[in-house]
């Protein structure tokens, strides 16, 4: 049984026909799959359910078990129990983002340095059903009253307050840039003024659209599409506070955190399948046509955050979703925890190949 992809079609291919697949040491990939296993097999719940699960996958987790166990090949593994299948978009070619943990300063009292506050999730936010129509189209989540349904509050209502007084506020950032891309990356590392690191995961969103302003600050002829990344975004927004205020606004899509604070600092952040993330192996993908654990080979030329162009052909699993990673051949890769990683993920905005490999029947 194929997934019914809506942009895209799947074209069957031996492994040989992969460039590139003996070269890649799976052992990362085969640890990463061992995470998404554990967590499937005592049921935790994800963090943002996929549309459907292949249940081919299940028997998979238990045989990883198997094999990390007994210590045995994890090329191996995934030769044995899946079937490599070329991702075919109806139209161009796939597509590749980046994203990153950011470290960010903070603080758990609000001070005259930190008065941006994280908030928490709301008691009365309801997220509707990933698999069934939402009851109030076009949101994905709604304000629970006593009247039934109302659209949830938007990212002005909040920044003006809509909110205030529910005591939902987990900690302090120094302005809203480093807020609105904590929302973007959907989790952070925040290093309070002790030295301590508090890690904030995602807990929900509001349900109004993701709008990606640096269309529109290319469109308004502020930037040209040749010099927006991440840091160049940054800077542009800090030097420019009125337009900033207003574009920030444009996205009504606003991310609710939970604190972490048992994870240890060697982990990556906590995706949307419930598990931590590791860099290079893991890739956020649309969750209205995949599932989580399902491994993809992802060829590309991408930038190495020195200014090279280097080839990219590496086996990854599917553990994160995003608001705009929509699209079969759509993919953004988990690149790490820090400025660095953050370099490096906002450079890429390039075509890629894929290959997803599907459990066999």
């Amino acid at each position: 049984m194929l997934p019914e992809l809506i942009d895209a079609d799947l074209k069957p291919i031996p492994f040989s026909a992969i460039d590139h697949w003996l070269a890649d040491d799976l052992q990362g990939a085969f640890l990463s799959f061992l995470k998404t296993a554990k967590a499937e097999m005592a049921q935790t719940p994800h963090l943002r359910p996929t549309r459907w699960q292949d249940a081919r996958l299940v028997p998979l987790f238990a045989k990883a078990l198997e094999y990390a166990s007994k210590k045995a090949d994890p090329r191996a593994f995934f030769e044995t129990y899946f079937e490599p299948y070329k991702v075919e978009p109806h139209k161009g070619r796939g597509f590749l983002t980046g994203y990153y943990e950011p470290e960010i300063s903070g603080s758990l009292e609000k001070t005259a340095e930190f008065s941006i506050p994280v908030l928490a999730r709301p008691i009365d936010l309801v997220t509707f059903p990933q698999d069934e129509p939402s009851p109030l189209e076009p949101y994905s989540a709604a304000r629970r009253t006593k009247d039934g349904f109302e659209p949830f509050f938007d990212r002005a209502a909040i920044w003006d307050g809509a909110l205030d007084g529910q005591g939902l506020e987990l900690l302090y950032l120094p302005d809203k840039v480093e807020l609105f891309f904590a929302h973007i990356q959907g989790s952070a590392r925040v290093r309070l003024p002790d030295g301590k690191i508090c890690r904030l995961t995602y807990a929900g969103r509001n349900g109004h659209p993701y709008t990606t302003i640096a269309k529109v600050i290319v469109a308004e002829g502020h930037m040209a599409l040749s010099d927006v990344h991440l840091e160049s975004l940054k800077a542009w927004l800090r030097a420019n506070p009125v337009h900033a205020e207003r574009l920030m606004r444009l996205n009504q899509s606003y991310i609710f955190f939970s604190r972490s604070d048992d994870l240890p600092e060697t982990e990556g952040p906590i995706g949307a399948a419930s598990t931590s993330l590791d860099a290079g192996r893991s890739v956020a993908v649309d969750r209205r046509q995949w599932s989580y654990g399902l491994p993809f080979f992802i060829s590309a030329e991408l930038p190495d955050g020195h200014g090279q162009t280097v080839p990219f052909s590496r086996l990854m699993i599917a553990q994160d979703t995003g608001s705009a990673i929509l699209g079969a051949a759509r993919a953004d890769l988990f690149m790490g925890s820090g400025e660095a990683a953050g370099r490096q993920a906002g450079l890429i905005r390039h075509p890629g190949d894929f290959i997803v490999l599907l459990p066999r029947s």
